[in-house]
């Protein structure tokens, strides 16, 4: 009798008794492994007559019986092993299991064929509540989480949870949110509703922003590689002068404000990796519409996008780009609008500093554009890929981008003829798989009157770069 077992993550699950197929790493005995004979097993007929799934306490039967369904259509013993591994994957996207193993065994008792195998599922179902303290990366700021969440509430993934951060930057945001899944529907669609509470300052604008509202999100995938998010967005904004040198302009825009937005976000992703690429595109297309509802009307595009080629191992070249149209119909204030420069956008530049000012402090645009050409390489003479070394990578790009509103007197010509492009190098290093960090040297190559430059070493720190 043989077993085949796959390992969850960071925690052994059992042990194998020795069996005729055991997938395991080859033990060090200071001598040469001896090979192992290769075994064509999609040439070994199989099929599943049980599966079992150990440990299920909240969990209900009808949400695991949908996801191992698939096991049963197995025609192999190499089909049986990609199912078991896609049914594992399924079952841990539910949100619901923190360890899941898989034993594959020879059928026996009542029922069996004799082709016939039994799947073991062991799982340990997540706490019911469960706590934590994290970091996340927002507009070239850290920001400090505590969160609690209560996970698999009613036992089919459903999930609520409440966090609060913290940033440098006097920013701060308390938000609860319910989450329920749709594994089984078509497109897997997941529905989530949050209750938020949002403080930010911006310095370089003047302001500082309170939101209060609510969410809903509806979120579904077209295809493996296309995520779309409808979402309805109700809050109340106040916007509040951040000293007594607010310019003027900034603070007509002072004072509270209700807005209703419906929104749409198509993603399009087909990197191999979403912070080094080597190659692939990146595009992600965000319409909104403000106005049913509230004292703010306006319709707002913008387009981002991204494509890598690799020229040689482990020199990427990246292609990127972006562009936004904002046509107010009434209430629309500061805000609301685009802003462009800073680190993570037109290096070179300050956080905002690209566009209209007044006094000195950043208004906005309701037209902006962007692009940069960047090249990435490993650092000099440091070339481990498994080492520390394979975090970092050496940056050369060179970016232009222009932001202006329409109603500032430029004419077509003059608004394209008024691109900002700057040119630099430096060092970027990867944090985990969601955010990274940059420190550039750069020069600016072409600004306007009112731009707010940064010659020299600029530090950034992002999700999302030009």
């Amino acid at each position: 009798m043989g077993t085949v077992h796959a390992k969850a993550n960071q925690h052994d699950i059992g042990d194998s008794g020795g069996g005729l197929f055991v997938f395991e790493e080859p033990v060090e005995m200071g001598e040469e492994p001896i090979p192992k004979p290769t075994i064509k097993l999609d040439g070994v007929r199989a099929r599943v007559d049980r599966v079992h799934v150990d440990g299920l306490n909240r969990t209900k039967d009808d949400i695991i019986k949908n996801t191992i369904d698939d096991l049963f259509h197995a025609t192999d013993f190499e089909d049986v092993i990609v199912r078991a591994h896609k049914v594992r994957r399924a079952l841990d996207s539910m949100g619901c299991f923190r360890d899941i193993g898989v034993f594959i065994d020879v059928s026996s008792g009542p029922g069996s064929t004799p082709e016939g195998l039994e799947v073991t599922f062991q799982v340990k179902e997540l706490s019911r509540v469960i706590g934590g303290i994290n970091t996340t990366v927002s507009e070239n700021e850290g920001n400090l989480v505590l969160g609690v969440k209560m996970p698999n509430i009613a036992g089919r993934g459903e999930k609520l949870q409440a966090e609060y951060s913290m940033g440098y930057r006097s920013t701060s945001n308390f938000n609860v949110t319910a989450t329920k899944p749709y594994p089984h529907k078509p497109l897997v669609p997941i529905v989530s509703a949050s209750v938020y509470q949002q403080t930010h300052e911006y310095p370089w604008s003047g302001y500082r922003l309170l939101d209060r509202g609510l969410l809903m999100d509806l979120a579904f995938k077209s295809s493996p590689t296309t995520k779309h998010n409808l979402q309805w967005e109700g809050l109340v904004r106040e916007t509040a002068a951040l000293s007594k040198t607010t310019s003027f302009k900034v603070r007509e825009s002072s004072g509270p404000q209700m807005k209703s937005i419906l929104r749409h976000i198509v993603t399009v992703d087909h990197r191999d990796d979403a912070i080094f690429p080597s190659q692939g595109s990146w595009v992600q297309f965000s319409s909104e519409l403000a106005g049913l509802g509230g004292g703010v009307a306006h319709l707002k595009t913008e387009l981002q996008a991204q494509q890598n080629y690799e020229l040689i191992e482990d020199i990427v070249l990246q292609l990127s780009g972006a562009a936004g149209v904002l046509h107010d119909m009434f209430g629309t204030e500061i805000p609301d609008h685009f802003f462009l420069g800073g680190p993570t956008t037109l290096r070179g530049f300050q956080q905002r500093g690209v566009g209209p000012h007044s006094d000195g402090q950043a208004t906005g645009g309701k037209v902006y554009w962007a692009a940069g050409a960047h090249v990435y390489a490993p650092l000099p003479f440091l070339r481990n890929k498994n080492g520390i070394s394979s975090l970092f990578r050496s940056h050369f790009f060179v970016n232009a981008g222009c932001l202006a509103a329409p109603d500032n007197g430029l004419t077509n010509w003059e608004w394209a003829n008024s691109a900002r492009v700057s040119c630099g190098a430096g060092v970027a290093l990867r944090l985990g798989s969601v955010a990274r960090l940059e420190l550039n040297y750069c020069a600016p190559l072409k600004a306007r009157t009112n731009d707010c430059t940064a010659h020299g070493l600029q530090f950034g720190l992002g999700v999302h770069f030009l």
